[in-house]
């Protein structure tokens, strides 16, 4: 830059000196001076005049050329007119990879501008959701109007897939997920999971058939037990084997219901709960049950304010709220004691049951939840468990829109928690 600048000072030293012994030679050197400086200042207009036309014309062609210093910023600008076509090639062939890998993709992809709005989709999302070309620019929900993917989509953070029906057939079930990322950009992905939805039906459907019909010859053979144990008239020898068949019978009949309850809450509709619920009356219903088990083995403590409310499901909550305590009981030593707790602070209201039991290991708690998953299976079937407790909770948990946590530690006691978001509470504030 430097040697440019010094290059063109000589032009224009140059120049002046020429005019300058020219006007000297005539006798009129100051005309001769102004002459000069006009015809220099001129051609840098022209040159400016040449440089801006190829501007405003998109820099189509090669750059213009010619001597000095402009004829350097010409040359710089064509070294970077074509180091900005080879990047744009580069991109322009990078961009169809892209989009030729995505095409080739059995899941639907769609990028969303702001406010949601279509920006691209690959060939599978327009076949799942039904979109065409002239589409571009339209809200997704335009097209998608499933009430609950309304609300996903206004959802913040990390969310879970959502499964519905895909637009104009309900035979056909899509799981959509969303990942936002920019400024107000968003990635949806969208899967066709009807082979697994309808093997997951056929699954609910086996379980819950078979169920129902163990239920009747369960309750005959109860029946019967119990009237020959209690009737005195069994041989001698057979009362042991009496109570330990009538046992397992209950046992069986347990399993039947918590199978039958797991059942009615996978098929549904979440959210279906509007019950008004006081929180107190519940927890003291369920501590009566807890002492009942315990028969005076455990000291059971109930701490609620006694105005507390929970929108729901009773019979629901009433399950989930005694599957935690009844568990404490049967894995707490004699003596122990178990404290059930209602708390509300500003991310909602959360049930707790703390013992002084066995504890659970860290590294079970992550599969608590699952159907039959138990941490120690011989102590468990001698307390009576089904291994779906906390299944249930689950899922009456995901119809409440709560979580679960747990925190333990082996010999020390376990708290399990239900942590309801505050919608579930509004309206008993309001009341």
């Amino acid at each position: 830059m430097l040697d440019r600048s010094i290059g063109e000072f000589s032009r224009f030293a140059v120049i002046a000196l020429g005019c300058a012994i020219l006007g000297f030679s005539t006798g009129r050197w100051l005309p001769a001076i102004a002459l000069g400086l006009a015809v220099y200042l001129g051609w840098v207009l022209w040159q400016q005049s040449r440089f801006n036309r190829w501007l405003a014309n998109g820099r189509r062609g090669p750059a213009p050329t010619a001597f000095g210093v402009w004829g350097d910023i010409y040359d710089d600008f064509y070294r970077l007119q074509r180091r900005h076509r080879r990047e744009k090639q580069k991109l322009h062939a990078m961009l169809r990879r892209v989009q030729d890998s995505t095409s080739a993709l059995r899941e639907g992809i769609v990028a969303l501008e702001d406010d949601g709005n279509l920006a691209w989709w690959n060939p599978a999302a327009g076949e799942l959701l039904g979109l065409r070309p002239e589409d571009a620019g339209q809200p997704l929900i335009n097209f998608v109007r499933e009430p609950g993917f309304v609300s996903y989509m206004q959802q913040q953070g990390r969310r879970e897939p959502l499964t519905l029906p895909a637009p104009g057939n309900d035979a056909r079930i899509l799981q959509m997920e969303v990942t936002r990322y920019g400024r107000d950009e968003a990635l949806v992905i969208v899967r066709d999971v009807t082979r697994l939805h309808n093997l997951e039906q056929m699954r609910r459907d086996f379980v819950a058939n078979v169920s129902h019909e163990l239920r009747t010859p369960l309750t005959v053979i109860a029946g019967y037990l119990e009237t020959l144990e209690g009737s005195g008239q069994a041989p001698q020898g057979w009362q042991r084997p009496l109570s330990q068949m009538l046992d397992q019978t209950r046992r069986m009949t347990s399993l039947v219901n918590d199978l039958l309850l797991l059942a009615r809450l996978e098929t549904s509709e979440r959210n279906s709960g509007r019950e008004q619920i006081s929180v107190r009356e519940l927890m003291e219903r369920v501590a009566g049950e807890a002492r009942g088990l315990s028969g005076g083995r455990h000291q059971i403590s109930v701490e609620c304010p006694q105005d507390a409310t929970l929108t729901g499901d009773a019979t629901e909550l009433h399950s989930a709220f005694a599957n935690l305590a009844l568990n404490a009981v049967k894995y707490s030593p004699s003596g122990g004691p178990i404290q059930l707790r209602w708390r509300v602070d500003s991310r909602g209201g959360h049930f707790s049951v703390q013992d002084s039991g066995i504890g659970i290991d860290p590294i079970h708690i992550p599969r608590l939840t699952e159907r039959f998953y138990r941490v120690d299976a011989g102590r468990s079937r001698d307390s009576g468990g089904t291994g779906l407790g906390l299944a249930i909770v689950k899922h009456v948990l995901l119809r409440h829109s709560g979580e679960l946590s747990v925190d333990s530690t082996p010999g020390r006691g376990s708290t399990f928690t239900l942590h309801f978001p505050p919608s579930k509470l509004s309206t008993a504030a309001s009341a």
